[in-house]
């Protein structure tokens, strides 16, 4: 339920009743007038239907501001034409990850929220994409540049910025706190008030703001209310599992957490009825999947166990684990939805494959990935040891073969992870490189120094242009076909993000669910070989209705007799419809 189904006086009275639990010390009243007044006027007082937050037509492109470079052109107006040119229509939303200046971390240590890097463009470009698409903005909420504003006034004393970070005592015990780097916790400052030791989840750049401190509350939803300002309807909670910290804990999903992002999705909601929150964390899928709370918290969660299983899956030429973690996962609450990814600007995160892969599949599929080029990056558990947290390598190269080694099949690999990613309940998303079958980039992690450089190559339009126009090339065969299938998508009520689905068992090599629209008059049955070998399929064993037609989506082909078996090429799909509405 959106907050226009609520009074004023109600909204105020939720939002007071969060305030006095997470801030006890204040007065809650005025702080709830606070918050109001800084996530600012009304955008929209639309009612919003949770079944209509979002539909089958709904597909996010994923995409640094300078993904593509043109000389002479601000990196963001090169990527409006871009997009608008070739895939307005195909996508309904984009994910420009951060546009602000920043030190650090590819945009993840912001210096200023409320600029534009200038090395990009400016916020006219900025709304020009939200003109074309809906626009998904990161709200970095965990950390800022230890560059920023706030950080240097920290350091003397000044306002904004004096009590807006974390301090710890060095000699006090952290081993509980879960992060997902190896640097240490603490990082040793200057400060008016002597030698200060701060808190950086991720790395000395990036320093933890207090949400314990009512101001940086204030501070967010401000920012908030700028993006909503500025034409972004998404708004993307980066890292927000570590939000708050109470030493003694593991500081990660504590209840205080979830309250904050409650709050934020109560006035987010306020202030424009159409803008969604999308948590960002990167964490097993049992603790994952609390980020929808009681349909009050994230909007929509990124199903970040999808991408290790889908590799595996196609890397093995086995659904078994892929198959199993599907029948488990639940339907999404109303007014909620997953993300669908199979690619982003991080690497492949390996936490999500927990007590999902055992053991010896998840090193057998980190070996394969090295061999193809892949980079593994490691974290620091409890206990000390060193466990690997993330595979750091482009989806095209991801797929240069099996177990078995490198082989002929490597686009045909790449589109069925993206078929079955198009297909799950959800919205899918697409990392802007999947489109173009980009490789690995060793040039920018020699440059950078990080992993994760390897798959956040920066295009140059000429060469981008020779790739996509090259007939028959990978770029060009991988770039069509993907837009037609988001095209076919888009026209089935099947693959409403909400749709039923159901897994279905057929044996290893076949990887197949169905969807049933809401209204019921549509199936979709949606089947993948999954292995480098011809494999047979009897039709009969997925019990289509003999008193409808039947027709494949993606070939055209008409289903003639419903008992026969038929033959599926290495990787080839099916979405068996008896509802075609291309």
């Amino acid at each position: 339920m959106t907050t226009d189904f609520l009074s004023l006086e109600e909204l105020k009275h939720k939002v007071n009743v969060l305030i006095g639990a997470l801030y006890p010390h204040c007065d809650s009243q005025e702080l709830t007038e606070q918050c109001l007044a800084a996530i600012g006027p009304r955008i929209s007082k639309d009612v919003v239907a949770p079944e209509r937050l979002w539909s089958e037509k709904d597909c996010l492109l994923i995409t640094y501001g300078n993904s593509i470079r043109e000389a002479g052109h601000k990196p963001l107006d090169t990527l409006q034409h871009f997009l608008h040119n070739h895939l307005q229509g195909v996508f309904s939303a984009v994910h420009v990850l951060p546009f602000f200046p920043f030190s650090s971390d590819d945009g993840f240590a912001v210096i200023d929220y409320t600029q534009v890097d200038p090395e990009l463009g400016d916020w006219d470009d900025i709304n020009a994409l939200a003109q074309d698409f809906k626009l998904m903005a990161d709200l970095v909420i965990n950390h800022v540049s230890s560059q920023s504003l706030w950080f240097r006034n920290y350091q003397y004393g000044k306002d904004p910025g004096r009590g807006y970070f974390v301090e710890a005592d060095p000699n006090y015990d952290l081993s509980n706190v879960v992060r997902p780097r190896t640097s240490p916790l603490l990082r040793k400052t200057d400060t008016a008030d002597g030698t200060k030791h701060v808190w950086c989840t991720f790395s000395h750049d990036q320093v933890d703001v207090d949400f314990r401190n009512e101001k940086v509350l204030l501070e967010y939803l401000s920012i908030i209310g700028r993006y909503l300002d500025e034409g972004a309807q998404w708004i993307r909670l980066d890292a927000v599992a570590f939000l708050w910290k109470q030493l003694g804990t593991s500081c990660i999903h504590l209840h205080e957490t979830h309250e904050v992002i409650k709050l934020v999705r109560l006035l987010t909601e306020y202030k424009n009825a159409h803008a969604l929150l999308i948590s960002e964390t990167n964490v097993p899928n049992r603790e994952n999947l609390t980020y929808f709370g009681n349909s009050n918290e994230a909007h929509i969660i990124y199903n970040f166990s999808l991408p290790p299983l889908v590799i595996h899956a196609l890397l093995a030429g086995d659904c078994t684990y892929l198959k199993t973690w599907m029948m488990t996962m639940p339907p999404s609450p109303v007014g909620c939805t997953y993300l669908n990814f199979t690619a982003s600007h991080d690497g492949v995160g390996l936490r999500p494959a927990e007590g999902l892969l055992d053991e010896g599949e998840l090193q057998q599929m980190l070996q394969t990935l090295e061999s193809f080029g892949g980079r593994i990056s490691s974290r620091t558990d409890a206990e000390g040891n060193s466990k690997p947290y993330e595979a750091n390598i482009s989806l095209y190269d991801a797929f240069k073969g099996t177990y078995k080694g490198s082989d002929q099949w490597q686009v045909e690999r790449l589109i069925s992870s993206q078929t079955i990613m198009l297909a799950v309940e959800g919205i899918p998303a697409f990392y802007i490189h999947t489109l173009f079958a980009t490789h690995n980039d060793y040039d920018k992690v020699k440059t950078t120094g990080h992993n994760r450089s390897i798959n956040r190559c920066n295009w140059s339009l000429s060469d981008l242009n020779e790739r996509l126009g090259k007939e028959n090339g990978p770029g060009q065969r991988v770039f069509n076909e993907l837009q037609r299938l988001i095209k076919i998508r888009a026209k089935q009520p099947a693959f409403h993000p909400n749709a039923t689905q159901f897994t279905l068992h057929i044996r290893p090599e076949i990887f197949a669910f169905w969807r049933q629209s809401m209204q019921r008059n549509q199936s979709i049955f949606c089947i993948y070989n999954l292995s480098d070998q011809p494999q047979q399929l009897n039709l009969a064993d997925i019990n289509l209705i003999s008193t409808e037609n039947w027709v494949d989506l993606i070939s055209g082909n008409a289903i003639e007799d419903l008992c026969d078996t038929i033959t599926l090429a290495p990787y080839q799909n099916l979405w068996l419809t008896n509802y075609c509405s291309q």
